[in-house]
């Protein structure tokens, strides 16, 4: 990967059950300006189903709608777990990571985690999480996120769930907060952490 300290733009994807008009991406959007933002439908939301591709067609769609190299790349859910398995395989040249809500297991089965790309992802990258995920909680994905290379920086949303219910205005001034660092500056610090309350 190309490192940058400045990203080209910012490429959102929405969580499984939601699309790219979801009000937290239309925040984000508005928290960034004017830096450029592609808020990304996946083929099934476009084509009007409910059920999601399979994982190779959702990286190939990623692949070929991100612009160009230097974006950052992102999105709740699974659009986020998708995102960085493109960063991971090498698909988009990327210049960092915003993962909400980061889908780390199904819930109730910790056994079988999603984090077999993660050693791969060389990027910054930016979780942000209620502290009451099903999908996973503080101490699993600080784990599973500490076997990234990258520089790594963790938000926790108190008592929120998976659906960071109400807390638009927070997701948008973090992310908003991260991008500016990540312009500003060279490789981050492992291991940051914050906490936001929702």
């Amino acid at each position: 990967m190309t490192t940058r300290t400045r990203p080209a733009g910012l490429f959102l994807t929405p969580g499984a059950g939601s699309s790219a008009d979801h009000s937290s991406l239309r925040a984000i959007e508005a928290a960034v300006s004017p830096l450029p933002v592609v808020r990304h439908d996946f083929p099934y939301r476009r084509e009007g189903r409910r059920a999601p591709d399979r994982a190779p067609k959702l990286l190939a769609d990623i692949a070929a709608a991100v612009p160009g190299p230097g974006w950052v790349l992102g999105g709740r859910s699974m659009g986020g777990r998708m995102c960085s398995m493109a960063v991971a395989d090498g698909l988009v040249d990327a210049a960092g990571l915003v993962l909400i809500c980061y889908p780390l297991h199904a819930p109730g089965k910790p056994d079988k985690p999603r984090t077999e790309h993660l050693p791969r992802l060389t990027v910054p990258c930016l979780f942000i999480s209620g502290t009451k995920d099903a999908f996973g909680t503080p101490a699993e994905l600080e784990a599973a996120a500490s076997t990234i290379p990258g520089p790594v920086t963790h938000v926790w949303v108190e008592g929120k769930g998976h659906d960071l219910k109400g807390s638009d205005a927070l997701l948008a001034e973090t992310v908003a907060r991260w991008l500016r660092g990540l312009r500003g500056s060279g490789p981050r610090a492992r291991g940051g952490r914050s906490r936001g309350s929702g």
